[in-house]
């Protein structure tokens, strides 16, 4: 974590500040955000059923990436009573306001990443080594 008075987290500020889509991109930003964030379009998950489709995501690093989410009012945790306890996670108002957003970049990262390197769904199933996986264009992948 950076010092608050460095130049680089003054300049982020600015940035933050005078631009909107640099306001966006640090909030919907980094490598698992948009990920969670495409599933939770399609309502409320549990977070072991996050966890088991997004390949690669660490228990630590979904909590945090929630947590963020959940601290910019993007994303609401439910913790239900229970034993075990049942934790929910489901987009707020203001987060399903992004949904427009969202799918219009998964259209652009999808078309842009088909002029680089065509890939089809059966490609991405084989290389998930039998686990259930994302696909933002699209929905859950059961091998």
């Amino acid at each position: 974590m950076r010092k608050e008075t460095s130049t680089n987290s003054i300049n982020e500020a600015l940035i933050n500040e005078v631009c909107g889509t640099a306001h966006a991109l640090s909030i919907i930003g980094g490598r698992w955000k948009p990920t969670i964030l495409h599933i939770l379009l399609h309502g409320k998950f549990r977070y072991s059923k996050l966890r088991a489709v997004i390949p690669g995501i660490s228990e630590r690093m979904l909590v945090l990436q929630l947590r963020e989410l959940e601290a910019d009012g993007i994303v609401l945790r439910t913790v239900h009573p229970e034993v075990p306890p049942r934790v929910e996670y489901e987009l707020t108002p203001h987060g399903l306001s992004m949904r427009e957003m969202l799918q219009s970049i998964s259209a652009w990262g999808q078309m842009h990443k088909n002029l680089s390197a065509p890939e089809t769904a059966d490609t991405r199933a084989d290389n998930s080594n039998g686990k259930a996986i994302f696909d933002c264009s699209e929905n859950i992948i059961h091998p």
